[in-house]
């Protein structure tokens, strides 16, 4: 689809049960609540890739990331979800492992998150439209960064989640 935000989203309520769909510009400037599937790249060394989100995003452009993913769209499962995505930014086809589910809520984003991991050691295919650059780096030294260069509160919560059960 050559407009994103013309994609058509699954809404859901609080407990996560499907409401709705509509148009994803309705979703964001209604702030609904949606699904995203969330991957966390790690290579066979334990390090995350961490990527840095293009200007033309539509919610937190330019912000350091660090799952792949996005919007689960209406006829989508979490998994189906997660292997799009997965393949369009960073032209992988992997193994994923379901890890946890995570609400998350801010002024601009409101999301039921499925998180999923995979290893991969690239090379990466970047989709230019998404992805700038990225790079694999310790969960520590994201941590480090994000104390100076913006990254996305979701993706940082799930950092956080990360460092404290390692």
């Amino acid at each position: 689809m050559s407009d994103p935000g013309q994609e058509i989203i699954q809404i859901v309520d609080r407990d996560n049960r499907e409401i709705a769909v509509v148009a994803r510009h309705i979703m964001r400037a209604q702030k609904l609540i949606h699904r995203a599937a969330y991957i966390l790249v790690f290579n066979r060394a334990g390090k995350l890739f961490v990527q840095k989100r293009t200007m033309s995003k539509d919610i937190y452009p330019g912000f350091w990331d660090v799952a792949a993913g996005g919007v689960v769209l209406a006829d989508e499962s979490y998994e189906l979800s997660a292997a799009r995505e997965l393949a369009e930014e960073l032209g992988v086809k992997g193994k994923l492992q379901f890890l946890f589910d995570q609400y998350y809520e801010d002024a601009d984003n409101r999301v039921w998150g499925r998180i999923f991991s995979c290893i991969h050691e690239g090379p990466f295919t970047l989709q230019e439209e998404e992805v700038e650059a990225g790079c694999f780096m310790a969960i520590a030294e994201a941590l480090a960064l994000s104390t100076k260069e913006p990254f996305t509160p979701d993706g940082l919560l799930l950092l956080k989640r990360l460092d404290t059960e390692k």
